[in-house]
């Protein structure tokens, strides 16, 4: 398989709607419409419930391994890194859902797991501890994606990785903007409760 259709390859896997197709086949709803109009998890657990959205999350982390070992196959660090902003491409711009889609967090943590599992461990680690003592799903993915390039530095990944890591982090910043802005003025929602 060329580079190309990697590439091509990763970016349709991406591009499966996972929250959309579970929020309609779990309750008939168009989760765009629903609650942030965000294609997530997150949005998923609020307005379908805490088992879809953890189908949901499971499903999108999915994607980002599925792309990543497709690629391992194919190439080295420089097509697996290039896979990997592919398919989260995919993920947030997808060409099934008019190229609006998620905040890549639950995929980019999938892609960094394929390629190295401990970091990929921590970076939810970090997430889970974050959301659980805020109560806030986006202030964790902040912490988790930025968490990403300081441990693919400490772990002495090759450099592709890191810029993967690196743009990867911006990226998911720039599209969590509205929460930022809600957090701000304390109107971002919280899960229903602490997890602990």
């Amino acid at each position: 398989m060329s580079f190309l259709l990697v590439i091509i390859a990763s970016y349709l896997i991406g591009s499966i709607p996972v929250s959309y197709l579970v929020a309609r086949l779990w309750k008939g709803i168009d989760i765009r419409n629903y609650g942030s109009g965000n294609v997530g998890m997150t949005n998923v657990w609020r307005n379908v419930g805490p088992a879809a959205g953890i189908l949901a999350w499971a499903g999108d982390l999915g994607k980002g391994i599925l792309a990543i070992l497709l690629a391992k196959h194919f190439g080295g660090p420089e097509v697996v890194a290039a896979a990997g902003i592919a398919v989260l491409m995919g993920h947030s711009w997808p060409v099934f859902l008019g190229f609006k889609g998620g905040k890549m967090v639950a995929t980019f943590v999938g892609v960094i797991a394929a390629i190295a599992l401990p970091v990929g461990l921590i970076a939810a680690v970090v997430w889970l501890a974050v959301v659980g003592l805020s109560g806030y799903v986006s202030v964790g993915s902040i912490f988790a994606v930025l968490s990403i390039p300081l441990l693919i530095w400490a772990f002495h990944l090759e450099w592709p990785y890191l810029v993967l890591g690196i743009l990867v982090a911006i990226l998911v910043i720039y599209k969590h903007k509205p929460n930022i802005k809600r957090l701000a003025g304390g109107a971002e929602p919280k899960i229903k409760r602490k997890l602990w």
